[in-house]
């Protein structure tokens, strides 16, 4: 099966001041994958991710997103952007919320009502969508915030931590989401620290104090390390940096 890569990496390095955070990354992420970045609070995954949509840009090197160099505007509206901060409007109902970012891509009329339910059914909120987001508990505005990333049908889903503070059964659903979103051919990126929702990725890349320490399923992550857990795995690997 030939690859196409969606996202491409090249020597990509990012500083703020002295402090280097990102480290000569180069990666490449294909179409219709799951793919996770792994690693502790503080390793890079947030700038990573915040370059491929085009809120920060790397130092040196480049990033390539369905073959053009980000940022760029063309390619904003291909991407959905869950940020680890949810970024809502707490004076609005969450339908309100949602027909306002939905309008800015210009969904309007009956395509934004069904995309409205479609997405609010995903994330199991149906029954809340009336309800001002101030009302709403932290993991709820977890879910409105994926809701959002996802109401343009972008073929790029970018995810930073978006089942922090979900509940495992909610979990275990959004995952079947996920897959789903990944039959119709979406390529989605997550971040994360959280060793069970990593090994549910097609392929992991490793990030450690800036720098990429290994790619690969979480199955030959964890073989070529003689591992049974991603945990052991990713020590091991870290220790060889």
């Amino acid at each position: 099966m030939q690859l196409n890569p969606i996202v491409q990496m090249e020597q990509v390095t990012k500083h703020f001041g002295k402090q280097e955070v990102l480290k000569g990354i180069s990666l490449d992420i294909n179409e219709g994958e799951i793919f996770g970045l792994l690693g502790p609070s503080g390793a890079g995954k947030t700038t990573l991710v915040k370059q491929l949509v085009g809120l920060e840009v790397p130092s040196t090197g480049k990033n390539k997103v369905f073959s053009i160099v980000m940022p760029s505007l063309d390619v904003i509206s291909k991407i959905g952007y869950m940020a680890q901060s949810d970024a809502l409007y707490g004076e609005l109902t969450a339908r309100e919320n949602l027909q306002f970012f939905a309008s800015l891509y210009g969904l309007n009329g009956a395509r934004q009502k069904e995309r409205i339910q479609a997405c609010m059914e995903i994330v199991q909120l149906n029954d809340h969508t009336d309800k001002q987001v101030s009302n709403y508990s932290g993991g709820m505005k977890r879910r409105l915030s994926l809701a959002i990333a996802l109401i343009h049908e972008p073929k790029l889903l970018i995810l930073d931590e978006p089942t922090v503070g979900i509940d495992p059964v909610l979990r275990k659903s959004i995952w079947e989401s996920f897959y789903e979103l990944k039959k119709q051919g979406v390529t989605i990126i997550v971040t994360t620290h959280v060793m069970d929702e990593a090994d549910k990725c097609d392929r992991l890349g490793m990030i450690r104090d800036g720098h990429l320490i290994a790619v690969g399923t979480p199955h030959a992550l964890k073989e070529s390390m003689n591992s049974t857990s991603l945990e052991d795995a990713f020590l091991s690997y870290g220790g060889g940096n």
